[in-house]
């Protein structure tokens, strides 16, 4: 494990100013992934946007992690959908040309 990619769980909840057993809810909840190394919890950096945007819906808007979840599902599909409709897009448009 490079150490580097990684910023202790504890350390973050500290900087952020936030209780550690949010984010120990997001983790039960398979929204946030833990790394433990030597006994330590760790979140990866690339998960950090992420993980604020859930800390704002949860601190700024006074939703649980179980609305969170439901949150993320959902961006999960809309985006699925768009990824879906561009496809379809271009494919309209690659048989139209022809």
């Amino acid at each position: 494990m490079e150490i580097e990619n990684y910023i202790p769980a504890n350390q973050f909840c500290e900087i952020h100013k936030i209780d550690i057993t949010f984010i120990n809810s997001l983790n039960e909840l398979g929204l946030l992934t833990f790394v433990i190394h030597e006994e330590v919890s760790y979140i990866e950096k690339e998960k950090i946007n992420e993980l604020e945007k859930m800390i704002r819906l949860h601190y700024d808007l006074d939703i649980n992690a179980e609305g969170i979840e439901a949150i993320s599902h959902l961006l999960q599909k809309v985006n699925s959908l768009q990824e879906e409709v561009k496809f379809l897009k271009n494919k309209i448009n690659f048989f139209e040309s022809e």
